[in-house]
């Protein structure tokens, strides 16, 4: 008997846009590609040359019509999110899961931070229009896929409780690093969120108090730090989560990872796995021989940022040990 597809398979929501106070969903077609880039943005890019999104229409929803619709496909089961503190080799992890066919690997998709950030719907709306994208953003295109792992922005640690409302059942991880070293990476290239007001501080839970008393640097610290509390505050009241600590190795973390949320890879999907961690993150055609950074001192006070650092290793050293 001939396998008929869905009349939305290949297709993804993207794009929340608002028109004339009404809310509605733009759609992508994604063909036979995989979501094989570094980040989620860099694969919708590759899909608008697709002849389906060169053509003068948009294909739209209204977010009624996507929660409706995400329950007609077939979806993988979601297996974790993975929250981090940025340039902690999280894209590293994504890479390496990605190149498993037997993963689906969502890296920072916009459209679940425009609907995490927006004022627009009830909560209960809220939640049904995540479950929704992400079923539809991890439906079954290749019959070797089982796993969806998401990953999601930095700044989406402040919102670990209301996910772990949604996902009761998933297995959330954090990944983390030596705040000097995740520092002086965005002194190389700063992030958006290391900048002030690029976004929101209330984002972070920064009060324009804090801004107006600081440098321009310390205001990279002061979002790291308030990070690793949104960390600690998580992990010390949640059941189903591990810590993942970048300068264990990034062959430790992957290898943790996997073991947490319990998935058996055939062995040739594991070699794949730690081979891609030989490859720069963000270029797989490029060897990675380790960060490089400028010698001199940060104009930081790294006083609180240290404390909270040793104190992210003393809790999760105990939670192993215990």
């Amino acid at each position: 008997m001939e396998n008929i597809l869905h009349p939305l398979s290949n297709w993804i929501p993207y794009k929340l846009l608002e028109k004339n106070n009404e809310i509605y969903f733009e759609w992508i077609y994604v063909g036979d590609l995989k979501y094989a880039e570094p980040f989620f943005e860099e694969t919708i890019l590759k899909c608008r040359k697709h002849e389906y999104n060169s053509k003068s229409f948009k294909v739209i929803s209204t977010p009624e019509n996507l929660v409706e619709w995400s329950e007609e496909i077939d979806s993988v089961d979601l297996k974790s999110l993975v929250f981090h503190v940025s340039r902690c080799g999280s894209t590293m992890l994504s890479q390496s899961l990605a190149t498993s066919a037997e993963n689906i690997m969502v890296s920072e998709a916009p459209i679940v931070d425009e609907i995490l950030r927006s004022n627009l719907f009830g909560l209960d709306k809220k939640s049904a229009l995540l479950k929704g994208v992400i079923k539809l953003l991890g439906q079954k295109r290749f019959p070797e896929q089982k796993n969806l792992i998401l990953k999601l922005d930095a700044w989406h640690i402040f919102n670990a409780g209301y996910l772990r409302s949604i996902f009761a059942e998933t297995p959330f991880a954090l990944l983390y690093r030596n705040p000097t070293e995740v520092l002086k990476s965005h002194q190389k290239k700063m992030g958006m969120h290391m900048v002030p007001n690029l976004l929101p501080p209330s984002v972070f839970g920064i009060t324009a108090q804090e801004i107006n008393r600081i440098s321009f640097q310390q205001y990279g610290a002061l979002v790291l730090e308030k990070y690793f509390e949104g960390f600690l505050s998580f992990y010390e009241t949640d059941q189903n989560v591990t810590a993942l600590y970048y300068n264990d190795g990034m062959k430790q973390v992957v290898e943790k990872f996997i073991s947490f949320i319990k998935v058996n890879y055939a062995y040739a999907e594991l070699d794949k796995m730690y081979e891609r961690l030989n490859a720069h993150s963000k270029n797989e055609n490029e060897a990675f021989n380790g960060d490089s950074f400028k010698e001199e001192e940060l104009e930081i006070n790294f006083t609180k940022l240290n404390l909270l650092h040793e104190k992210l290793n003393n809790t999760f050293l105990e939670h192993q040990e215990s």
